[in-house]
């Protein structure tokens, strides 16, 4: 399994204490290292507990069923082994492991995974060397591959439903399902879901979830007030006011993006076409980039045909525009009333279209 980095440090060191107190003696027999240094972490606070070097026997404690991991130097992937006191092997020249029926059955889930994580990745390469503007014609493709991933998961969820093991694979469930779908598998009363690993991740998905909730607070906060007036470059060099184009007497679309943002890339077509639909009824957009590269900026309003006003300071999530209107997502968008007052906020594909109509009466 690969590394991950979770939650702050207080958070973690929370989780163990929470949990400490029944410890469990582990040992664990190297064999493929080579002479490189050998690690065995906590997976709970990301420390390392014992290191060596060469094919050796490391021994140590640790609380009953912690999560750990075993990592040769120089290789992100790490093997891990729940610490039930039973002793392990590892081999590093195939990244198997021996051991208890739980361990055993572990790794070879973690192997599995990887598996079809390594061929689905290799797949979609494929796909990305196409180039970003030929991503729309595959997004079928592309979601069946993440569903060939998400399909792998839900099998070794009901597989392991009366275990632990998938508690070690919690950070990717929720990276592969999404907030909804692990929260009802964090929440499902399942052996595994009470494991301080799994407990982690969802102390992290909380967090996580109460930022974003704060930002679209905040975002929500912007609607009937009047805009924050910024001042960026055009293409040209040349520096503009938001001023000189919002509370002027007609309605702007306020669109947040950048050329390197997939999902803006796949919503310019809705924004293309409510700019022909309503631009001759007295609609304009100003782009607000969070590029950093002007070239590519250049070239994306370019190809992807966006006749509009364009602005931008290329500081990329830096730039004035994230600050002003706590702008931590793209694409995101504003849209301002003929008297410069905020009246909707990131309207997106048939959401922007209805809106629009119903400004325009049609």
């Amino acid at each position: 399994m690969k590394k991950h980095t979770f939650l702050s440090a207080a958070a973690a060191l929370a989780l163990m204490t929470a949990c400490s107190g029944n410890q469990t003696s582990w040992a664990v027999n190297t064999s493929g290292a080579d002479g490189c240094t050998v690690s065995v972490i906590d997976l709970l606070s990301g420390e390392t507990i014992k290191s060596t070097t060469g094919d050796a026997v490391l021994k140590g404690k640790a609380d009953k069923d912690a999560l750990l991991a075993v990592q040769i130097d120089g290789s992100d992937w790490q093997t891990l082994f729940f610490n039930d006191g039973t002793p392990i092997s590892v081999d590093f020249s195939d990244s198997t492991l021996k051991g208890s029926a739980l361990n055993e059955k572990l790794n070879a889930c973690d192997l599995e995974l990887s598996r079809i994580t390594i061929e689905t990745n290799a797949e979609f390469e494929k796909i990305l060397e196409l180039g970003r503007d030929e991503l729309q014609n595959h997004i079928d493709e592309i979601r069946a591959l993440h569903e060939r991933v998400s399909d792998g998961y839900k099998q070794m969820l009901e597989e392991n439903a009366d275990n632990i093991i998938p508690a070690a694979f919690m950070s990717s469930i929720s990276s592969v399902f999404g907030e909804d779908e692990t929260y009802e598998v964090l929440n499902s009363g399942a052996p595994y879901t009470t494991h301080p690993y799994a407990q982690k991740v969802k102390s992290r998905l909380d967090e996580e979830k109460a930022s974003w909730e704060a930002i679209e607070a905040a975002k929500q906060a912007f609607i009937g007030k009047k805009f924050i007036d910024i001042e960026e470059p055009d293409t040209d060099g040349k520096m503009h006011k938001l001023s000189e184009y919002l509370g002027k007497g007609q309605w702007v679309f306020v669109d947040f993006w950048a050329s390197w943002c997939g999902p803006c890339r796949a919503e310019m077509p809705n924004v293309v076409a409510a700019y022909k639909k309503y631009h001759p009824k007295g609609l304009e957009i100003v782009g607000l980039s969070f590029d950093n590269d002007k070239e590519a900026w250049v070239k994306a309003i370019k190809d992807l045909e966006m006749p509009w006003i364009h602005l931008s300071d290329l500081k990329g999530w830096q730039t004035a525009a994230s600050e002003a209107y706590s702008i931590r997502a793209i694409p995101s968008s504003l849209l301002v009333n003929p008297d410069g007052i905020i009246v909707a906020t990131d309207l997106r594909g048939s959401a922007l279209a209805e809106k629009l109509a119903e400004v325009f009466g049609e």
